[in-house]
């Protein structure tokens, strides 16, 4: 079964961010390389949504409805209803992820 991808718009200004700190701070070559590495990602996850794993970030809540994929130095937090894929996040993994993803998914 192929599943729809779904980016709300917290994701697409998190897509915007991203691409303006690489561009700035090294080339816009390095942002395709990137953003070629995130959309394979993402697209692989239409036929395999199971393959991120759990968010450490959210162990203390037990939480499992959300999961991770890690795509070069960015990772992309997602979770699965029914036949649809909502990407939440698309952050560099050296952010604070327990403070974006509190803010983010928690309070959602």
């Amino acid at each position: 079964m192929a599943y729809q991808i779904i980016f709300p718009k917290e994701a697409k200004l998190d897509l915007k961010e991203l691409k303006n700190y690489i561009v700035t701070n090294f080339s816009i070559e390095i942002w395709r390389r990137t953003y070629s590495k995130v959309k394979n990602a993402v697209n692989n996850l239409m036929t395999n949504p199971e393959a991120g794993g759990t968010l450490s970030e959210l162990n203390v809540i037990s939480s499992s409805q959300y999961r991770q994929i890690i795509s070069g130095m960015n990772r992309i937090i997602y979770d699965i209803r029914k036949n649809i894929i909502y990407i939440h996040i698309v952050a560099d993994s050296r952010r604070d992820m327990t403070s974006l993803v509190t803010k983010r998914l928690l309070r959602s």
